[in-house]
């Protein structure tokens, strides 16, 4: 019993220093990116900075807030995950609640379509000329609607669902409810796991996004965050006067661009924390096959 004991406790504590050890090294390059924003040029320049700021400062920061054409991005983004996290869940919290009953006729076809979907899909070339078709082009609408429902997170929604007691329904309907009281009264108040996962997981995908603005957006006013991060570090595009009178550089390009990787991560990371405690346990229960 002993020796189990000793086992158990070497097992737990080697899982630990394991953990432990993945997660300096995922968290040693966003600390390596913040210091390099908060250091000085001359610091940046000569390669002393690793996840300490070297000759503290801020004025990477500054020079990015007087960007108007930041705030505009950034306003893009904002909007972008609202309204695209709205009629993602709207939409495959509807298309869910069907397809997790078994009494539905043509179910197995309609999820065959659905897992079809995550093995193939139509190309870049036919999603294009569909949107341009549609006369999106141009329009956020290119950005929310070809992404309205993600094939795996309806599948989790649907194994949730699974999950909630037949006998809640059965009992609703003897009071008169339909399908919509049933849905939005019972199945979503029970499912806020699975429901706070997936919005997790759309406001990521929303946020991260940038090729479809790419594809689909040429008037800059359109640009998400991304896309103007993208401009910034691969094509060297910022109208930021990174000088001052003298011709002295204030921040070295690596320092705003840094900075401007830090200001766009901001946002998840403020809205983890409170998704965090229903993550685990949406995956979990969501996943359990029927």
């Amino acid at each position: 019993m002993s020796k189990f004991n000793l086992s158990s406790k070497l097992g737990s504590l080697l899982n630990y220093l394991l953990l432990a050890l993945f997660g300096a090294v995922t968290l040693f390059p966003f600390l390596h990116v913040l210091a390099q924003s908060l250091s000085s040029q001359t610091a940046v320049v000569s390669n002393r900075v690793t996840i300490f700021p070297v000759d503290f400062q801020i004025e990477a920061y500054k020079l990015l807030l007087q960007d108007g054409a930041f705030y505009k991005a950034f306003g893009i983004s904002i909007i972008r995950v609202v309204a695209g996290v709205t009629i993602n869940m709207v939409v495959t919290s509807l298309m869910a609640y069907p397809l997790s009953r078994k009494d539905l006729k043509g179910r197995s076809l309609v999820m065959n379509l659905v897992i079809f979907t995550m093995l193939f899909n139509g190309g870049l070339i036919p999603s294009f000329l569909l949107l341009k078709e549609l006369h999106l082009l141009d329009t956020l609408w290119a950005l929310l609607l070809p992404s309205t429902v993600s094939a795996f997170n309806l599948i989790l929604l649907k194994n949730f669902f699974q999950s909630v007691p037949v006998s809640l329904e059965e009992s609703a309907k003897m009071d008169g409810a339909g399908h919509g009281t049933i849905l939005w009264k019972i199945y979503i108040p029970l499912s806020l796991p699975a429901v706070a996962t997936l919005t997790l997981f759309y406001s990521v995908m929303h946020w991260n996004s940038y090729f479809d603005a790419v594809m689909y957006i040429s008037n800059v006013n359109l640009n998400p965050l991304q896309v103007y991060l993208r401009n910034m570090i691969v094509l060297n595009d910022s109208n930021i006067e990174m000088t001052n009178n003298t011709g002295l550089f204030l921040v070295s390009p690596e320092t705003l661009k840094a900075a401007t990787i830090i200001a766009s991560v901001i946002p998840m990371i403020l809205i983890y924390p409170f998704i965090q405690k229903y993550f685990a346990k949406g995956v979990m229960l969501g996943s359990l096959k029927e």
